[in-house]
């Protein structure tokens, strides 16, 4: 967490900043555990001040602006960490701050966004200024799959169908598809009705039809619902709101409840890979 409609969301609500100017970058005083920030905020701040930001795109779980120097700009939200335009949560977990000057985008739009903020509550998350070509690098193929909301049935099958692995657990390979997490990859196999701990060589064309149609389903309606903030209440827009797709979740969290498909067998609750794996025995049968 934060999965690809959360980091969709965050990406989508700072809208505002293309088109703005970047005037002013500082890393923000705090005593906990530092995130990376590459280069270092001198050579960061040399490179960042004076230039436009022409873009925003999204790299897997990564919120990327793009910026005139053919630059970009790469922020890992990681574990908890969130982009924002609006007040942070609290000051104490603040840890990069970058102030705009106001603006017009290439389409006309007028570029409102005063500051952007970085804030990470266990500093796990990281800030990178990449080149073209060190970007391209670092998030072309091999190292990251076709995009969750790109990939198509056919891309997908051919590119888990021969893994050995749980289907829930190849899911997770971001350099197989980019953008899935624990969290959706549990809602997706349950509207599929395909069991998580199936092995792919063993999946059906039918079944990776199911699964990415599911995939599809499933992330537009997060996407929508503009993420899940789950019991920490961590993870918030770039707006500093809560979304709302939890109250959707169909078996993520629901261990021992009813399952809303058959209403016979409670929800279920296994280790994968070290991570939890919600589903339902009866409707997702092995």
């Amino acid at each position: 967490m934060p999965e690809l409609p959360e980091v969709e969301t965050m990406r989508r609500t700072i809208g505002s900043c293309v088109g703005t100017r970047i005037e002013q970058v500082e890393r923000c005083a705090c005593r906990l555990k530092p995130i990376q920030v590459s280069p270092r905020i001198d050579h960061l701040r040399r490179r960042l001040v004076g230039r436009n930001i022409v873009a925003t795109e999204r790299a897997g779980k990564r919120v990327v602006l793009r910026l005139d120097s053919d630059e970009a700009l790469v922020i890992e939200p990681r574990m908890t960490g969130l982009v924002l335009v609006a007040a942070p949560p609290d000051e104490e977990h603040l840890r990069l701050r970058i102030n705009l000057k106001p603006g017009f985008a290439r389409n006309g739009r007028a570029a409102t966004a005063d500051r952007l903020l970085f804030w990470d509550r266990r500093g796990l998350g990281s800030v990178r200024l990449m080149r073209a070509d060190e970007f391209a690098a670092a998030f072309g193929p091999p190292n990251l799959g076709p995009d969750a909301l790109q990939i198509s049935a056919e891309q997908l099958r051919e590119r888990l169908r021969a893994s050995r692995r749980a289907v829930k657990v190849a899911l997770l390979d971001q350099q197989a598809v980019a953008g899935i997490g624990n969290l959706y990859a549990a809602e997706i196999l349950f509207v599929a009705e395909v069991d998580p701990r199936k092995r792919c060589d063993r999946l059906r064309r039918v079944d990776w039809q199911r699964v990415h149609a599911a995939t599809q389903k499933v992330l537009a309606e997060a996407i929508r619902y503009e993420g899940s903030t789950l019991a920490d209440g961590t993870y918030r827009n770039a707006l500093n709101k809560q979304g709302s797709y939890q109250n959707h979740h169909r078996v993520y969290g629901r261990a021992g409840e009813p399952c809303p498909r058959c209403g016979e067998q409670e929800v279920r609750r296994i280790v994968q890979a070290q991570r939890a794996t919600f589903f339902c025995p009866s409707c997702q049968k092995r």
